[in-house]
């Protein structure tokens, strides 16, 4: 067993074990376990892995045995790598490649889907101490807003979609449906300077740019300093309640599924409870995903035991191999009724909502985690109404893989829920079709795709809600939304991660 967790990518600015003979392998190749952590460059002799609290144990190797390590692992847990095996021999001589990141970058199917787009999509690497800040405690590089990309290519359209830290502002009084016109004199519209604007838009470290916006409701630009910075996000934002001619109805934005989340889930499942909330519209929109054992919790809390005791919440299939030696029981995920340690003690009873229907928000950033809760539900009979836009489509997930400072991330398993299915690498088509409305604040019942949540509630067609239309939701329920994510995320946030029992 690894002493790590495990996960289930971004479009930039610019357009963006066991032994096995393979085709170019001159033998059979050697057990990973025999080759790993032989660095080239080795990590200082009792370094700590904070996710596993032990030592690394790297040791003088090489780049060619940090290559041969990565050919190995690839072999024996790569869900397709019998693929793999017919690539060409010049694609796998690791010799060709002059790093372990090259070379990992073509260990991968070359097939296709029926979309004729690549098979694998979600094969990508990660430096080790920057995601282990990521998954321990949703750190990273940025600014206190989230930025969205309705349009990625000329004519580009930059626009805030939310405040990271659930505040109603953030640096510069920045807010949601502010549009970006300029990042540090590069126009966001037609610029060609796209490393300009992605180094402003989205940074990896720190730094101040300067921004030419427009706010909301605003005839005026202004320009303002925005100082990019770590930042602690805060995934689970905007619980109240909405009364509606059907009942008390409860929201919550739920945006990453990472370890801070499971104390703001259980205290915003608490809160509905109290308030004996009858439906729960849960937005997902920009929720790219996480660790499966949240949404197992967060699927558990709004069902509650007596439609989920002794069901699966996601069975997890694996390469012919079965390359971790897990029996039934390790590649079933249950619906969890007691938190699993990640910021609430483990064990922890979690309370339940009871419903048998939920609706949730979603668009093309609904991924992998948030997709996982979409299928688990609906497996166990829950009816689930998507409001928005097609999910991203993410069934699959892998271990993370730390050797010699890189964590490598490469699709090991496909999940499926307690009927079986799994099979929606193309998404889920909402069943009301509606964009993103940044003219109104997320929770606002006046914000479209919410206001189209609560009409389908109470009528069960695709209408406004009668008692608060909205003419900007009547308009955007004309046309389904680009299926193309507006969100540039971090890896960490667009994949599903599953942690070793």
């Amino acid at each position: 067993m690894s002493r790590r967790h495990s996960i289930l990518c971004a479009l930039f600015l610019a357009g963006c074990g066991g032994s096995g003979i393979g085709i170019g392998d001159t033998g059979p190749l050697p057990a990973s376990s025999t080759l790993a952590e032989q660095c080239a460059s080795p990590r200082p002799a009792g370094t700590i892995d904070p996710i596993a609290n032990a030592p690394y144990g790297d040791v003088q190797g090489s780049l060619d045995t940090e290559k041969a390590f990565l050919r190995s692992w690839i072999d024996e847990t790569y869900l397709w790598y019998q693929d793999v095996r017919l690539l060409t021999t010049a694609k796998l001589d690791r010799h060709s490649y002059s790093t372990p990141l090259d070379y990992f970058d073509a260990l991968k199917t070359p097939l296709l889907d029926a979309q004729g787009q690549a098979k694998d999509k979600f094969h990508f690497i990660f430096d080790t101490p920057q995601w282990d800040s990521l998954a321990l405690s949703g750190v990273a590089y940025g600014y206190d807003v989230e930025i969205a990309l309705p349009a990625n290519t000329p004519p580009r359209k930059a626009v805030v979609a939310f405040i990271s830290d659930g505040a109603a502002t953030g640096q510069g009084g920045l807010a949601r449906g502010t549009v970006i016109f300029t990042v540090d004199g590069v126009d966001v519209v037609a610029g060609n300077d796209v490393d300009t604007l992605n180094n402003g838009l989205f940074p990896t470290g720190p730094g101040a740019h300067t921004f030419v916006v427009q706010d909301q409701g605003s005839t005026v630009k202004r320009t303002v300093q925005v100082n990019a910075q770590a930042i602690t996000e805060s995934p689970v934002q905007n619980v109240k309640t909405l009364s509606t001619p059907t009942g008390t109805v409860g929201y919550l934005l739920f945006n990453d599924h990472i370890a801070t989340a499971e104390s703001q889930l259980i205290a915003a499942i608490n809160q509905l409870k109290t308030a004996a909330v009858t439906g729960l519209v849960l937005d997902l929109r920009y929720n790219g995903g996480g660790f499966l054992d949240i949404a197992a919790e967060l699927a558990y809390m709004i069902a509650g035991p007596g439609i989920t005791t002794g069901r699966t919440f996601d069975k997890q299939s694996y390469n012919d191999r079965n390359p971790f030696n897990f029996t039934a029981a390790d590649v079933t995920t249950d619906f969890h009724a007691t938190a699993q340690g990640f910021s609430t003690e483990s064990g922890t009873p979690l309370p339940s909502l009871n419903l048998t229907s939920v609706y949730v928000l979603t668009s093309a950033d609904t991924c992998s985690a948030s997709e996982a809760v979409i299928n688990g539900l609906r497996g166990v009979g829950v009816t689930v109404a998507l409001i928005g836009g097609t999910t991203c489509g993410k069934p699959y997930g892998f271990f993370p893989q730390d050797n010699c400072g890189t964590t490598y991330f490469s699709i090991q398993f496909q999940g499926v829920n307690d009927q079986g299915f799994g099979d929606y690498p193309d998404g889920f088509a909402p069943d009301c079709s509606i964009a993103d409305d940044y003219s109104h604040a997320l929770g606002d019942p006046l914000e479209a795709q919410l206001n189209v949540a609560l009409g389908l509630r109470a009528s069960g067609v695709c209408h406004p809600l009668v008692s608060a239309v909205s003419p900007q939701a009547a308009l955007m329920l004309a046309a389904e939304p680009a299926k193309t994510p507006a969100l540039v995320r971090n890896p960490f946030r667009e994949n599903l991660i599953l942690r070793r029992r």
